[in-house]
């Protein structure tokens, strides 16, 4: 039996380890493929990246140079699922179809924060860290420890806020499969991502905040594995 590749595209501030939390449900089925930004993780050393275009040209290399003949799948979580919809878009331009798309914490393209949260003020900063949650307590309260965190969020924010926005007739072929924390401030419009695929769409509202997915592993996990069984129409 062959297994598809599972591509997870982190959130801000995260890296190839930010979906530990579902990979037990998951890698049974999957061939997994964290993949990460460059100034964390495992690419430390590198320099972390500030404008959109580059951080998908970044994730596009990773995702072919690691694509075979198995199916495979692109999963994104918050950042990830912004650039994860221009990764796919690049990729169906050369004739790559992932089975589907499945992305989590975003409302879709061209719904803008009315907050840059990149540029605050640190206390501000930290105030909207808190709303979204996700990140711990004890790194935010430790100084050492949050300058450390601070600039990685702070570019990931930028990748997204500073971005014009995408062309209203720009859609992918590939399926979608949305989730939204019902508390998250745009999930009243998760619909929006229908508009950006001519396949098949679905969504889904959680219990929770941004961070839903860390309480519901086992079902988003369940989604993923329904979405890798079904037969895309291109």
């Amino acid at each position: 039996m062959i297994r598809p590749d599972l591509f997870l595209l982190h959130y801000a501030g995260g890296n190839v380890y930010s979906f530990n939390f579902i990979t037990p449900y998951l890698k049974k089925r999957f061939n997994i493929i964290p993949i990460e930004l460059p100034g964390r993780g495992k690419r430390i050393r590198e320099k972390l990246l500030f404008d959109k275009d580059l951080a998908v040209d970044d994730l596009l290399t990773q995702i072919l140079n690691n694509l075979n003949s198995n199916p495979f799948l692109i999963y994104g979580h918050s950042l990830g699922a912004s650039l994860g919809f221009s990764v796919i878009n690049e990729l169906e331009k050369r004739k790559l179809f992932p089975l589907c798309f499945v992305a989590t914490g975003n409302p879709g393209p061209n719904i803008k924060n009315d907050i840059q949260r990149f540029d605050l003020p640190k206390e501000e900063f930290i105030s909207e860290l808190k709303i979204l949650g996700g990140i711990e307590n004890e790194i935010v309260e430790n100084e050492q420890l949050f300058s450390f965190f601070e600039p990685v969020l702070r570019a990931d924010f930028e990748i997204v806020e500073k971005e014009s926005g995408l062309s209203n007739d720009v859609k992918i072929s590939t399926p979608i499969y949305a989730c939204m924390g019902d508390k998250e401030k745009y999930c009243n419009q998760i619909q929006n991502w229908e508009q950006y695929t001519s396949n098949s769409f679905e969504f889904r509202l959680f219990n929770g905040n941004h961070f839903f997915i860390y309480d519901h592993a086992e079902e988003i996990a369940k989604i993923i594995r329904q979405c890798s069984e079904r037969i895309a129409t291109y």
